[in-house]
């Protein structure tokens, strides 16, 4: 807010006579001058104008210090044009506080400064905001190269120290001028409505058809129509392709091979990468010495076959997969996996080989798809699918189990890696109902809104920190961020079945939450995690908007940091399934193998 109402008279603030300039004499044409090339800061000029008045010095002293401490680390090193980006949404959430500030002061306070004073404090702030800030972009930069070397990378950075001024300016003008042109225009409305209504009913509607218009046209045409048009446009596309080296399988023990209920075509982008990379019983006998079986991979896209379309497009998933498991023969396997997927549909395989591998083939692993949108846009649109869709395979996949015989019943197992850990979660009805259906658990970056992750992050143990909570002693769950050291702690004994959370305490997915904006976490709490930066601080509003930032850069890092977890689940699958006679020496060489290989998807 300015420091002038918009509904006041423009006669009432008419400014002194003075010579005429440039602005008067280009005027009369209509060109829309700003305010700075028409008057001084402090006199009003034509309220018709889009810029009206200078900033308001108070909020633009708000949102020079919100830019300030946009300029700490957070979780993960960022690049500096996302610097500047993060820059100017805070700068521009600041002045907007510090509008609303000013304006309370300007309603609770009659006195104002005198024109000397506010002259004083102009001068003082173009002295001291420029000298700072370029200081704290520089040391920003010295910050983000100790958590560089923190986090295992070079501490070379590039930080171009203008540039991210110049994007954090120029960013916090454009969503200014938004603001003003949204203030105007509700304006002008009530001043209309005002000819047909009285005052506070012109007042009222208009300010509530203003926020509607608004709110409208964020969500459904800058959002709906705009982001996630486009996003799912390209990801349709994506979704259509294959990647360079995946061809069609030729072991009828996948979905897409030969007798497959399932044509290679239809199985999506991801689907076709899952399937067309599995490891050969040769690659795994060459690994392991001993004689192996091809794997089973099933996979059901979102859209099925007509012939297998039910009310429900979930439980017709479901129903689809087991067939195909049956199929395949995967119920005689030693080991089935039901796979959470991201929003595309992905399958990490540096969680699939490893089990594989293990077992020397004697396995089975399914998975469904939901969407085929990145997992950022699924997060906001289809989160709820990812749910529904796994909980039906679950429910399928368990009820074909219960009708084995105990003894001829594969071991089950779960995983998912980021919303796909979040699927798993939101399959089963808390630690316990996941731990009782199930013969172990794997996930990794399991996001901050995943049910049962939460529950057991808020009843850990006393004294356990929230990046690598110990629940109920360590009895069946545990965190691990280093596999190898973590997963030996407590030292307490470790019962059957067992799950196992790989949670980087610098993972923004995991901590990522609105609850950002307002409210401290509890993962800044010291001790702070072994990858976190103790020069790391939170700020209402800006905390957020760097964990947000924090997400997409969070592949830009070396596993074990970010939401990188590399070989991690070769050490997470020995401790909750090791097959009989595996040892310590098994699992090094195994992640080691995993490691230096070079994945097919």
């Amino acid at each position: 807010m300015d420091e002038d109402h918009p509904m006041i008279s423009a006669d009432r603030h008419t400014a002194p006579d003075r010579p005429a300039g440039p602005a008067d004499r280009l005027k009369p044409f209509g060109i829309p001058l700003l305010a700075a090339a028409q008057h001084p800061y402090w006199d009003r000029p034509d309220p018709s104008y889009l810029i009206r008045r200078w900033p308001d010095l108070t909020a633009l002293c708000v949102a020079t210090f919100f830019f300030w401490s946009s300029l700490t680390p957070s979780l993960v090193p960022r690049p500096w044009h996302l610097q500047g980006l993060v820059g100017g949404i805070t700068a521009a959430i600041g002045y907007a506080l510090g509008s609303v500030l000013a304006w309370l002061f300007r309603a609770l306070v009659r006195r104002r400064p005198g024109e000397r004073a506010r002259s004083r404090c102009w001068q003082v702030y173009w002295v001291v905001a420029p000298v700072v800030s370029i200081w704290l972009i520089s040391e920003s930069a010295r910050m983000q190269r100790q958590l560089r070397v923190l986090q295992g990378l070079p501490p070379a950075l590039t930080w171009h120290t203008p540039m991210i001024a110049l994007m954090a300016i120029g960013l916090w003008l454009a969503l200014l001028l938004v603001a003003r042109a949204v203030r105007l225009g509700s304006a002008r409305l009530i001043r209309l409505l005002g000819r047909l209504l009285p005052k506070p009913v012109a007042f009222a509607v208009g300010a509530v058809l203003s926020t509607l218009v608004v709110l409208v046209g964020v969500r459904d045409v800058v959002f709906d129509r705009g982001i996630i048009d486009v996003a799912d446009r390209i990801a349709e596309a994506t979704n259509g392709g294959t990647k360079d080296g995946i061809h069609p399988p030729v072991s009828r023990y996948v979905s897409g091979g030969p007798g497959s209920l399932l044509r290679w075509q239809n199985l999506g982008n991801q689907g076709r990468n899952f399937t067309g990379a599995v490891p050969t019983r040769d690659r795994i006998t060459a690994w392991s010495g001993r004689p192996a079986l091809d794997p089973v991979r099933v996979y059901i896209p979102s859209a099925v076959p007509a012939a297998f379309e039910d009310e429900s497009p979930f439980r017709a998933q479901a129903s689809l997969a087991v067939r195909e498991l049956e199929r395949t023969g995967a119920f005689d396997r030693r080991v089935l996996v039901i796979a959470g997927t991201t929003g595309t549909g992905w399958v990490n395989p540096n969680v699939a080989e490893p089990l594989e591998y293990m077992y020397g083939g004697d396995t089975a692993i399914v998975a469904v798809q939901y969407s085929y949108l990145p997992s950022w846009v699924s997060f906001l649109v289809d989160k709820e699918k990812a749910g529904r869709a796994t909980r039906e395979l679950v429910l399928a996949v368990r009820a074909r189990l219960d009708a084995l015989p105990a003894e001829a019943r594969p071991k089950l197992l779960v995983t998912g890696e980021s919303l796909g850990a979040y699927a798993v979660e939101a399959s089963f009805d808390g630690p316990d109902d996941l731990l009782a259906r199930t013969d172990g658990a794997l996930l990794l970056g399991t996001p901050n809104f995943s049910p049962t992750s939460q529950e057991i992050r808020r009843d850990r143990d006393p004294g356990s920190p929230v990046w690598r909570p110990q629940y109920e002693g360590g009895a069946q769950v545990r965190f691990a961020q280093f596999p190898r050291a973590d997963l030996a702690r407590p030292p307490a004994r470790w019962e059957w079945p067992r799950a196992v959370y790989l949670q980087n305490a610098s993972d923004p997915i995991v901590w990522w939450s609105p609850d950002l904006l307002l409210e401290r976490p509890e993962w800044l709490d010291h001790p702070l995690g072994p990858d976190i930066t103790p020069e790391i601080h939170w700020f209402p509003f800006v905390a957020f908007w760097q964990t947000s930032i924090d997400m997409a850069v969070s592949y830009g890092v070396q596993a074990p940091h970010g939401h990188r977890y590399g070989a991690g689940a070769v050490d997470g699958w020995a401790a909750i399934a090791p097959p009989e006679g595996w040892t310590a020496e098994d699992t090094t060489r195994l992640r080691t193998f995993i490691q230096h290989r070079k994945a097919a998807y």
